[in-house]
């Protein structure tokens, strides 16, 4: 990826890994098929969460790191405006079911897990991106949302495992079409239709930009709105008093009282006994058998592996496709699976393919719904486009 940095045991800058738990819980949940432990207890998004948390933890070598999942109860935003994501639906029972246990798993893992009452999960991120800068460390902010792309800097990072996606500077400007401290001011007049944020009818993702870029800043386009011909220009005026309220509820807080510090995130050892005793009850065989033959004492650190490193990659665009295409009909050996929703033949419903050859890891998602994701290709223009290699 041309503007990722590299994390790692080299890398002499210390590093902050945090993990947007809301955003991948709601991920998982609604990607993966509906799993059961044998006690019959909902698994799926404990599963997708946890197989997450195994990756990154294989790919960046952090010196601190937390899981931060939104607090249940109202919060600041709510009291400023009370349609703040009113119109989500509650959170499924069988979802609801798994977060305490996943919480558990995470802590056994060795990850410390952070809720914060009054305030949200980006807030508490935002917090503590902020002083890992101030003590000149690096931070890497694996999430899916959007808004926090506001936090990219020199310093600041974002990973996307769905997507495959990593956002630094000049990510976030081939992306948005606006620098990350302009993000704020995108949003704002776009709007935000997963928290119910009214931004500017009409007005999209290019129209912001080109705005932004006129104009200078949010203030910049208020200011100017009277030069603004059209409808949008209509539009525009009729919201100016309501755009800097909702540029104020996609500003994260970077101030928020926390219960613990930055060196308290740092160093937290697995509890292996513990990730026994629930991978036992999840039913999560291969991780168990992990467990129960890794040492039970000390190693010394092994040296670095010289195995080439698998590259992951997520199928968006049918450019992208054609040139999957190319590459199966040419690998001389392919691993292929299918991610479904549902476990009856008959019944299950096709959400997403998965391909390995070579040193590649390729998913193809087809019909994954979940708040903020990604664009996807259309179903039957993907299999018509595999028909010739899926039948060969």
């Amino acid at each position: 990826m041309p503007h990722s940095f590299i994390v790692s045991g080299t890398n002499p800058e210390r590093t902050l890994l945090l993990v947007d738990g809301s955003s991948y819980l709601y991920r998982a949940f609604h990607a993966l098929p509906e799993l059961k432990s044998p006690q019959g207890e909902p698994t799926g998004a404990i599963y997708g969460v946890l197989n997450m948390l195994r990756r990154l933890a294989a790919d960046y070598q952090a010196q601190a790191r937390a899981v931060v999942f939104d607090a249940k109860g109202r919060t600041f935003r709510d009291d400023q405006y009370p349609e703040y994501k009113a119109h989500r639906a509650p959170m499924p029972d069988e979802l609801s079911a798994q977060v305490e246990p996943l919480s558990e798993a995470i802590r056994a893992l060795g990850w410390p897990v952070l809720v914060v009452e009054g305030v949200e999960a980006d807030d508490v991120i935002a917090t503590l991106a902020d002083e890992a800068t101030r003590r000149g460390w690096r931070s890497v902010i694996s999430t899916g949302d959007k808004d926090l792309a506001q936090l990219v800097d020199s310093r600041v990072t974002l990973v996307n495992t769905m997507s495959n996606e990593t956002l630094d500077i000049e990510g976030v400007k081939l992306k948005f079409g606006v620098p990350p401290e302009k993000i704020v001011d995108y949003l704002t007049l776009v709007g935000d239709a997963i928290d119910n944020i009214p931004g500017v009818d009409k007005v999209g993702p290019k129209t912001a930009a080109r705005w932004l870029s006129q104009y200078g800043s949010l203030e910049g386009v208020i200011a100017h709105a009277g030069e603004i011909t059209g409808s949008v220009g209509e539009n525009l005026r009729k919201v100016l008093d309501w755009l800097p309220k909702g540029r104020g509820l996609i500003t994260v807080k970077r101030d928020v009282a926390l219960p613990v510090t930055l060196d308290q995130l740092a160093d937290r050892q697995a509890d292996p006994s513990r990730q026994r005793a629930l991978y036992e009850r999840f039913g999560f065989k291969t991780w168990l058998k992990e467990v129960e033959s890794a040492p039970q004492q000390p190693q010394q650190p092994s040296p670095p592996s010289t195995r080439q490193k698998r590259r992951y990659s997520a199928i968006l665009t049918e450019g992208q496709l054609r040139e999957l295409v190319k590459k199966l009909e040419t690998a001389p050996l392919v691993g292929f699976d299918t991610e479904c929703v549902g476990l009856e033949p008959m019944t299950a419903r096709l959400v997403g393919m998965s391909f390995a050859f070579g040193n590649e890891a390729v998913y193809l998602p087809l019909a994954h719904e979940y708040p903020a994701a990604p664009q996807q290709l259309d179903f039957d223009t993907a299999l018509e486009l595999l028909k010739p290699w899926l039948e060969g």
